[in-house]
């Protein structure tokens, strides 16, 4: 079965007909006749035949109009930018939806107590300009390690 789409015909068939066309349309009275006459011997409509030979008119330049080439280009070039849109609408909304998620995304307030633990662990300026959502080492500072009542010359970190 075959869709309305569909080409029956092949290009060398419909080629043929529309020579055989040219070449036979001065033995008929009108155009009309002899595109019918032609369509009956293929097994196609008088509509088609005459589609055809328009067609191969404006390919060989006797008629203006759009080559074959010249559709074909368009069609792939119309596929392209409905592509091309829906790959920008997508784009467009995961933007608005990173977007706002970063706007939703709660920031930690500063405090001061983040900055002194950071200073007494020797930690870098960066370090105390970022805020990690992990809590600091047990790492001691050096002034803690002298603390009477520390085990080996390591104590705890007073609270």
């Amino acid at each position: 079965m075959t869709s309305k789409t569909t080409n029956k015909l092949s290009y060398e068939v419909r080629a043929r007909a529309v020579r055989m066309l040219l070449d036979h349309e001065a033995e008929h009275t009108s155009r009309w006749q002899a595109i019918l006459s032609i369509a009956a011997k293929i097994g196609c409509t008088g509509q088609t035949l005459n589609e055809w030979l328009k067609q191969a008119e404006r390919d060989s330049g006797r008629k203006p109009g759009l080559t074959t080439d010249m559709v074909a280009r368009l069609k792939a070039l119309e596929r392209e930018n409905r592509e091309l849109q829906q790959v920008n609408e997508i784009l467009h909304k995961a933007s608005a939806y990173f977007a706002q998620g970063e706007l939703d995304r709660r920031v930690k307030p500063w405090s001061r107590s983040s900055t002194i633990i950071a200073r007494h662990m020797g930690s870098s300026r960066s370090a105390r300009c970022c805020r990690s959502p992990h809590p600091p080492t047990t790492r001691m500072p050096p002034a803690a390690a002298t603390l009477p009542g520390s085990l080996h010359g390591r104590g705890t970190m007073p609270r």
